[in-house]
């Protein structure tokens, strides 16, 4: 069985439990942006565990289709991004420091997916496709702060104090897919 028949969502056909579980993942990214470790510029969260998991489990299709959802709840008010609504809602929110972040995370989430799907479940492929990920979120989330506080503060505040914890966070990720990949295939 390929890694792709073994996500739990490559068994959902129905547009409705599709519908769901988008919704569903939508939530959990909500959730994910509520456990943060408060820094400045950007918050120290769980998201990109979230997205890295979920675009290893549901595919790119799903993944992307949840960070869509995500990014439209937060345009249309709902307080789902990180330290919101105190820092800011919709819009305002996406244009300031932490919206290139959330833009990569929404590229990350489908090519992680895509990658892992062709990983095949070999362990050092998804450790590497969550690598990726997390350098796109690092690239589109660094260019866009530099616009803010000038590149190099961007990289310095950005991007160096969070690489330890999303070496964790890929780290999980990665055990995660495995770990249900196999469970999926019993």
């Amino acid at each position: 069985m390929s890694q792709a028949a073994a996500t739990p969502t490559a068994v959902v056909r129905s547009l409705p439990a599709r519908i769901a579980i988008v919704l569903a993942l939508t939530l959990v990214l909500a959730l994910s942006a509520r456990v943060q470790v408060p820094f400045w510029p950007v918050p120290m969260t769980l998201q990109t565990l979230a997205v890295l998991g979920i675009a290893g489990l549901a595919g790119p299709q799903i993944a992307g289709a949840a960070m869509l959802g995500y990014l439209a709840e937060g345009l249309a008010g709902l307080p789902v991004f990180a330290g919101t609504p105190a820092h800011g809602v919709g819009i305002a929110y996406l244009a300031g420091p932490t919206g290139g972040y959330l833009a990569g995370m929404l590229l990350a989430s489908v090519i992680v997916g895509a990658l892992v799907r062709r990983a095949g479940g070999h362990a050092l492929l998804i450790g590497a496709a969550m690598v990726v990920g997390s350098a796109i979120v690092y690239a589109a989330g660094a260019a866009w702060l530099s616009q803010f506080v000038g590149l190099d503060r961007a990289i310095e505040a950005g991007v160096v104090p969070f690489l330890l914890g999303d070496a964790v966070k890929a780290t999980l990720a990665t055990a995660v897919v495995l770990a249900v990949g196999r469970a999926t295939k019993e």
